[in-house]
């Protein structure tokens, strides 16, 4: 048995309306004089109200290049993810030094050592503590993140283990960058980071959070153009392809369905959806396809608008917020879902 012991989600401290934003960005990403009627409207239609940035929106404009803005994500994503993993072992109750494994996971930045060894020291891990650092997951590494300690905990189940996101996704702007890819990014993703602290069997009792039931994780053949980065000299450019939303409709819809299936369930059952805010296309297509009512994915939709799409960092977010605003009563079944390059999915079954 996994037991999720504690959820946090932490944001930077620049925080602006979508408006600010859009405006910012079109100075930053536009010719002077272009038509901006295309970038605003996806601005408008991202489903976005505000969203947290590493830097002060005047910044962006000035970064040199990808040199600069990766040291800016070091910096930033230490600070986060500090944030994050002492806020989650203070709700769970359990010291820094109680911790046996880190996985940390970023597709927004790269750091040698990873983030988590920079932190083991002003964190108090342990030097002999496990590390996992994961790069190329991408939003999927939430969801993908937690079956990994599930699946390390299942072998070591007097153990504690913690997931660290840090994502900076605005550290990753291309100036210039006048690409439907890019305008579509620009317009739904944010900074924020999060921590997840499990145990495992010998420790479940003493805590009351959701366990893991089950996990699958799911490649889409021929689909590997769809979602990911190209990385250049000017570091990393978004690749997102129009037919995510198909792929949701036909494929994951029924990967979702044949998961619950096998034990017994169905979409009906799940009381709590706890779904990456891919974009509100993506949400609709999930919605739509396996027949959830209108609520279903409200978390998601409320994230996704007070936040933004803080890739992998979001399902943190989410459970956090379900588990503090409308804590699923005993025994409810929660389904906790992201989409990855790949393209890929992850399920991870909950039951509180």
């Amino acid at each position: 048995m996994t037991r999720i012991a504690a959820v946090s989600g932490v944001l930077p401290p620049h925080r602006y309306a979508q408006s600010e934003i859009t405006d910012a960005l079109a100075a930053v990403c536009l010719p002077p004089g272009a038509d901006r009627a295309v970038f605003d409207r996806l601005h408008a239609c991202a489903g976005v109200r505000h969203r947290h940035l590493a830097l002060e929106l005047p910044r962006y404009g000035t970064l040199s290049g990808f040199g600069e803005a990766n040291d800016l994500f070091i910096e930033t994503a230490l600070d986060l993810g500090e944030r994050a993993v002492r806020d989650a072992l203070d709700a769970a109750g359990l010291r820094a030094d109680e911790v046996d494994l880190v996985l940390s996971t970023s597709v927004t930045g790269i750091a040698a050592p990873s983030v988590e060894a920079r932190l083991a020291g002003r964190l108090g891990l342990r030097p002999d503590v496990k590390r996992l650092p994961v790069f190329g997951l991408g939003c999927v590494a939430g969801a993908a993140g937690l079956a990994r300690l599930h699946d390390h905990l299942t072998g070591h189940p007097a153990d504690v283990a913690v997931l660290l996101s840090t994502e900076l996704c605005s550290l990753t702007l291309q100036r210039g960058d006048t690409s439907a890819a890019g305008m579509v990014a620009g317009a739904l993703f944010g900074d924020g980071g999060g921590a997840l602290v499990a145990v495992g069997t010998d420790r479940a009792a003493d805590h009351t959070g959701p366990v893991v039931l089950d996990t699958r994780s799911r490649l889409y053949p021929g689909t590997g153009d769809l979602l990911g980065w190209d990385i250049g000299d000017r570091g990393f450019r978004i690749v997102l392809g129009g037919q995510l939303p198909d792929v949701v409709r036909l494929s994951v819809a029924e990967e979702v369905r044949d998961f619950l299936a096998g034990h017994d369930l169905k979409p009906d059952d799940v009381t709590a959806w706890i779904c990456h805010p891919g974009g509100p296309k993506v949400l609709d297509a999930l919605q739509e396809s396996l027949g959830l009512p209108a609520d279903a994915l409200e978390a998601s939709r409320r994230s996704l608008a007070e936040v933004g799409n803080l890739s992998s960092a979001s399902v943190l977010h989410i459970l956090r917020d379900v588990q503090a605003d409308r804590r699923p009563p005993p025994g409810a079944t929660g389904l906790l879902l992201a989409l990855g390059p790949g393209l890929s999915s992850e399920l991870v079954l909950l039951r509180w």
